[in-house]
């Protein structure tokens, strides 16, 4: 399982590695330090913390979220499989994206809960791009 470093969490969730750090410290996401001592969240913590801050995200309070080209970096916090078709849920910030997409593909791009990815909007499809 992929872990993030208190900077990468950050950016996956919008906000600075100040405020993650303070979360962090206040126990509201779970860390452990690798051999070089530095503060690791597991991928799956951070998957079902960033949907927890998604929720409770209020845009006056918070700073807008914004990205460039339409692209937004997050997290997998949900894949779920059919025979043929799949759905594949990223948490970018306070957004929620969700992009059906072929099974195939899917498996393809080793798309699991707890790793990065970014979603790409155009129109009314939503493109995921393993990072």
């Amino acid at each position: 399982m992929q872990s993030y470093t208190i900077g990468q969490a950050a950016r996956l969730l919008g906000v600075s590695p100040d405020t993650a750090r303070r979360w962090a410290d206040a126990g509201r996401v779970a860390t452990h330090r690798d051999e070089a001592g530095r503060r690791l969240i597991d991928g799956r913590d951070l998957a079902a913390f960033s949907v927890e801050v998604g929720q409770g995200a209020h845009p006056e309070d918070d700073e807008p979220y914004t990205s460039a080209r339409n692209a937004f970096p997050g997290i997998v916090t949900a894949v779920k499989l059919g025979d043929v078709a799949a759905q594949v849920e990223i948490q970018a910030g306070p957004h929620r994206l969700v992009s059906l997409l072929t099974r195939e593909a899917v498996e393809e791009l080793g798309l699991e809960v707890g790793m990065q990815a970014t979603a790409r909007v155009k129109s009314t499809s939503v493109h995921i791009d393993r990072t």
